[in-house]
């Protein structure tokens, strides 16, 4: 055997760094203690790092000790395990040990004084399975780091493998005042802990192993060499001077490779990765014995104490628990802190619990811990530079933080600062700096918390964007393909004769009935299909497990179910149209002129638009921005309506026409061609614009409008051949001669009417709508007369009279020229009429509306009364004579309408 001395590692040197009192003496005077059991065990669920354990017990369930009570909620997360046997009493919010001070959830579990163990099973073949396993069983286990945070152990050895290690490090260096935990560890199981770092070695394989420890613990350091010895060991032993934070992550590594961490990197990132020694003992009790992690090593200490000292204590023991156990004296204790003096926090209560980050509870005294100075002004002196471990600047990080100029403390690297306190310590003028830079830390991650919920918000506002701009799409798609439909079925019917029908006339009907109910299908399928995407959307959000694997089935099958039905609606053949008879009775009315058809497209495409901005005003209602374009597009509507009304006036068909040229014929079919080619382009347009903005977002609808895609741009190329071809894409024209019937032309001219009035209608709920909104916004009768709506309401109540007055008088017929004449001329008086009694009528509910609205200002603001009982009066003197004026005109329509 050999007995050659341990390998001892170079120690380098860090910026900076402050040695206050070490007060560690105190501790290490007793033998390490082992309190009794509490009545109660308090169990918080967020012992650690990342997001807390979901419990796997209910009140009332009897537990043994090691037996998990609580399993990791994702990726960064672990096991909670039961620190005794006994029964669950309370699943409840208490306080749990934290600088703000509040409550989290909890697991209290009542010991029945057994500590009756579950059945253990260790990793005996720990060597022989992948590493992977080994770091599953480690989760499992709950072992998380012991020294810092509680970072989950797996998580951290799982990154370790982004980059060959050069250095293993095994943080023993304790460099807090006041804590002897880690010491203690050491002294009494140094064998254990041996063990655990060669397994952990075995899992990261790292070129060097080095355990820093300080030069003020010479009996752990002898007890190390001597172990390291006997196993003849190739582990580093690296002793390094008392200095803090010397037990720092980034300052270790600093300290024993002469690496320094960059900015915003971790020590993977070059290689190198840190373990306290309390997790190392962890995972040797883990993978030898089968222990969970349910207790750990504290100090207890400070001059409130009578009898300060290590215990090995289980977690959710309350700390009120401990101080009793090491005598505590109520009269001298002035701060109750967990962790050390530098970088502890007070505890507003000693019910609080033991956990796994828990490595001291300081019981100082006033004149130990006395109250920090009165902050005053910096003095510059440099004192907080030299003295950071970080090589930051905590004097322009102070002013930074103070103005809230936060990018500009990032940009400083704020969020390198590891919190250590050196800077607060050498301060002359008693600034907290550490206190600003929390402060300031916890501002920008709030920001950053809201920038990503604002950003989540806005893809969920394009993804409902885009779906319902799909919609709209799909939806104008259906309405073109019904006209296109419903155009098609007019023509062939007006050219076939009917004594030679087709012989496949008869299947048609049949076929085209197959073919509509498959759309249906295929329509209602999509819809559901939808609706569990957005299920699984919110799903997905809430990270509902469960919900999410069922969804996905359900969303599967219902993709399949589309398919198959959009498969065998491609299969159905479509009805062929009918042959045109070589001679037809009557034949077709005369081509409308592509300028009238030109200006009908303008007026619905401006129409569309006009009713998407009219929405989007109802829920932004002060956009000026968007009022402007408004009165723009009704400008244009208005001049494209005028203009189809005068090609509409100019296309008067005469009663004798001569009969149209074949080639006439053709000439009209490939305008139409052409329209519906531009038609379906623009269709093709709007889905592309709409799969666009999908495939940016990544919404799940995005499948979907690539099929509607699809099917547009099948529909256009299908129109641009038929271009192509014309003769063959058009029927021959019949030879016969054409002309419109006299009940055509009336029909035409009633549905020109239902839409007059339809649109005058509409015009009067607008102006009306948006009067009474300029009401409710509380807007002065002088603001609202002021505004368009009133001049709107009377033009749209004007046009609707004279509307209904004309389709009161008899439909025009030829041979009655001349009574129509007079039925026009004796409704021109009577519509007058009636546009101004409506217009009498708004004047009456207007004044009624203002001497409302001031008698509410004369309740309210008595001290202007003279002026609103003058406002008043003038108002009634209006009301007055718009009423009066109203019932003349009233009765004047009446006599006219009784001599009529």
């Amino acid at each position: 055997m050999r007995t050659e001395k341990p390998q001892t590692a170079k120690v380098f040197s860090f910026h900076g760094g402050i040695h206050p009192p070490e007060n560690k003496a105190q501790s290490l005077q007793l033998p390490l203690g082992k309190p009794s059991l509490p009545s109660e065990l308090i169990l918080p669920l967020g012992q650690h790092i990342g997001q807390s354990s979901r419990p796997l017990v209910k009140v009332g369930d009897k537990v043994l000790k090691g037996e998990t009570i609580a399993i990791n909620n994702g990726f960064l997360s672990s096991f909670l395990h039961a620190p005794t046997s006994g029964t669950i009493t309370a699943i409840e919010e208490r306080l749990i040990a934290h600088p703000s001070g509040l409550s989290d959830l909890c697991i209290v579990l009542t010991p029945d004084g057994n500590e009756t163990w579950t059945d253990l099973e260790p990793l005996n073949n720990w060597q022989d399975i992948s590493k992977t396993d080994v770091l599953a069983y480690l989760s499992e286990m709950g072992i998380v780091g012991m020294g810092g945070a509680g970072f989950p152990t797996q998580v951290k050895l799982q990154g370790a493998h982004k980059n060959p290690l050069t250095h293993f490090i095994i943080n023993a260096a304790e460099c807090e005042p006041y804590i002897t935990a880690d010491d203690m560890l050491i002294r009494e199981k140094t064998l254990e802990l041996v063990a655990g770092i060669e397994i952990l070695q075995h899992l990261v394989e790292a070129e060097n192993v080095i355990i820093g420890i300080e030069d003020n613990k010479p009996t752990a350091i002898a007890a190390l060499k001597t172990v390291l010895t006997q196993r003849n060991s190739d582990i580093q032993l690296a002793v390094v001077p008392t200095k803090y934070p010397s037990g720092g992550e980034k300052q270790l590594i600093q300290l024993l490779t002469g690496k320094e961490v960059p900015s915003g990197q971790y020590p993977a990132d070059i290689g190198v990765l840190c373990q306290n020694v309390g997790t190392c003992v962890a995972i040797h009790d883990a993978i030898t014995q089968g222990k969970p992690l349910i207790s750990r090593f504290t100090t207890l200490t400070g001059d409130a104490l009578k009898s300060p000292q290590n215990v090995e204590v289980l977690f959710g023991t309350p700390v009120a628990h401990l101080l009793e156990y090491a005598d505590y004296e109520s009269k001298k204790l002035s701060r109750l802190i967990m962790g050390g003096p530098m970088m502890g926090y007070t505890l507003d209560s000693a019910a609080v619990p033991i956990v796994k980050t828990s490595n001291c509870i300081l019981a100082a005294s006033k004149k130990e811990l006395p109250a920090p100075a009165p902050e005053q002004a910096c003095i510059r002196c440099g004192m907080c530079e030299q003295a950071c471990p970080a090589s930051l600047l905590p004097q322009q990080l102070l002013w930074f933080s103070k103005s809230q100029e936060f990018e500009k403390a990032e940009h400083h690297n704020l969020f390198d600062c590891i919190e250590c306190g050196a800077c607060s310590y050498v301060c002359p003028s008693s600034i907290p700096l550490v206190q600003y830079y929390r402060h300031s830390k916890s501002s920008i991650r709030e920001a950053r918390e809201a920038n990503v919920k604002a950003d989540l918000a806005k893809q969920r506002f394009e993804a409902r964007k885009a779906r319902q701009d799909a919609e709209a799409a799909e939806k104008e798609a259906k309405r073109l393909a019904r006209q296109k439909a419903t155009t098609n079925k007019a023509t062939d019917a007006k050219k076939a004769a009917p004594a030679k029908a087709a012989p496949t006339a008869a299947t048609a009907p049949a076929t085209n009935d197959e073919s509509k109910k498959l759309k249906v299908d295929i329509a209602i399928g999509k819809s559901k299909l939808k609706k569990l995407q957005k299920q699984l959307l919110e799903a997905q959000e809430n990270e509902h497990v469960e919900e999410i694997s069922n969804l996905q089935l359900q969303v599967t099958d219902q993709e399949k179910a589309i398919a198959a039905l959009e498969e065998q609606l491609a299969k159905t053949p479509s009805a062929a149209p009918a042959a045109p008879a070589a001679n037809t009775e009557k034949a077709a009315p005369a081509p409308v002129s592509d300028e009238l058809k030109k200006a009908k497209v303008d007026v619905a495409l401006i129409g569309v638009k006009l009713k998407k901005l009219q929405k989007q005003l109802v829920e932004t209602p002060d956009d000026q921005e968007l009022k402007d374009k408004i009165a723009a597009f009704e400008a244009d509507l208005k001049a494209a309506q005028d203009i189809v009304s005068k090609l509409s006036s100019n296309a008067q068909p005469s009663t004798n026409t001569a009969a149209a040229e074949p080639k006439a014929a053709m000439s009209d079919e490939l305008k139409k061609l052409k329209i519906d080619a531009a038609i379906a382009k623009a269709a093709v347009k709007k889905v592309e614009k709409a799969l666009k903005k999908a495939e940016e977002i990544k919404a799940p609808e995005a499948d979907a409008i690539r099929q509607q895609l699809k099917e547009a741009q099948q529909r256009a190329d299908e129109l641009e051949k038929a271009l192509a071809n014309p003769e063959t894409a058009a029927p021959k024209a019949a030879p016969e001669k054409a002309a419109p019937t006299a009940e055509n032309t009336d029909a035409e001219a009633a549905k020109k009417r239902k839409i007059d009035l339809a649109i005058a209608k509409a015009g009067i709920k607008k102006a009306e709508k948006n009067i009474q909104l300029l009401k409710d916004q509380g807007k002065e009768e002088s603001e609202i007369e002021a505004s368009e709506w009133p001049k709107k309401l009377i033009e749209a109540q004007q046009k609707l009279a004279a509307l209904e007055a004309e389709e009161g008088a008899p439909a025009p017929v030829e041979k009655t020229a001349e009574p129509v004449a007079n039925n026009e001329t004796k409704a021109e008086p009577e519509m007058d009429l009636a546009t101004q009694i409506k217009k009498e009528k708004v004047a009456v509910a207007l004044a009624k509306a203002q001497i409302n609205k001031l008698n509410k200002r004369l309740e309210s603001t008595p001290e202007e009364a003279d002026s609103i009982k003058q406002e008043i009066a003038a108002t009634e003197q209006r009301l007055q004579s718009a009423e009066a004026l109203l019932e003349k005109l009233i009765h004047s329509q009446t006599n006219m309408q009784e001599n009529r």
